[in-house]
């Protein structure tokens, strides 16, 4: 009997030694945050106003624990799907103080159809992920990963990064995070590049923090640039501003409304 209490005792400290180690303190997010943008895209070197997207975090449950979801959704407008039809899903659930738990995408780019699902679990101070992408007219693909460190997704990613204490963070500074994809576990790598003021799509002007995240490619480890996002350089961390280089060209969201932040945008240089 007493065996099997210490057994139960041991697991419990693994599991919650495991949880541990991918919490984090919550400092930016709260239920109830929207946030909305314009998306634009450079077609033949013209920017053109190409669609919205939306992101929205709310309270939820997750395995009977307390948990936050964050949906985002873009859309490309009539315009845009004359040349190329674009409309992503991402949903994200996590606990409270940050740990990956579920993550989805469904992506319709022009005739391609992608939906991309990852569960997470932590058990002997390990992450374990089992994700699986299927595509329309493909048979689908699965895959098992396990990582000493806390692997992420694209939106538990984002809320990790909006937690950042960058009170001492250096020009130049680099993190390297493991981000699961749909189909393997890569390491993302995200740079921090100072500040600078920027004007959102409503005409407010903020004082930014910069961060890239970039790839490395080739036998020589070419850096590629992915995403540069513009935060709000207070305790909100807001995305107000993104560049994306994509395959087929780059594209650029701008935020146009917020609401249900967490704390005074005290970041404001000049209201609109």
């Amino acid at each position: 009997m007493r065996k099997f209490v210490w057994i139960i005792l041991i697991g419990a400290l693994c599991c919650a030694y495991s949880f541990a180690q991918c919490a984090t303190e919550n400092l930016a997010i709260k239920a109830g945050e929207k946030l909305t943008y314009d998306l634009h895209f450079n077609w033949k070197f013209v920017w053109v106003k190409a669609g919205t997207a939306y992101m929205h975090t709310t309270s939820t449950v997750y395995n009977s624990k307390p948990a936050l979801r964050t949906f985002l959704q873009t859309k490309g407008n009539k315009r845009s799907d004359f040349f190329f039809t674009m409309r992503d899903t991402l949903e994200a659930v996590m606990s409270e103080d940050l740990v990956p738990y579920y993550f989805r995408k469904g992506a319709e780019e022009g005739k391609r159809y992608t939906l991309d699902e990852i569960v997470f679990s932590y058990s002997n101070g390990l992450s374990h992920i089992k994700q699986s992408r299927h595509r329309r007219g493909k048979e689908p693909v699965f895959s098992e990963f396990t990582d000493s460190r806390c692997i992420y997704d694209m939106l538990s990613l984002l809320a990790r990064a909006r937690s950042f204490d960058i009170s001492h963070m250096k020009v130049g500074e680099k993190l390297v995070f493991p981000m699961a994809t749909g189909t393997k576990v890569e390491n993302q790598t995200l740079i921090y590049r100072g500040k600078e003021n920027f004007k959102a799509g409503d005409g407010t002007v903020y004082r930014c923090l910069v961060f890239s995240l970039v790839e490395y490619k080739g036998e020589k480890k070419k850096e590629k640039e992915v995403i540069t996002f513009y935060v709000t350089d207070d305790a909100n961390h807001l995305p107000v501003r993104l560049d994306m280089y994509l395959n087929f060209g780059s594209a650029k969201a701008f935020l146009t409304h917020v609401s249900g932040n967490r704390y005074p945008l005290t970041s404001i240089v000049k209201k609109k």
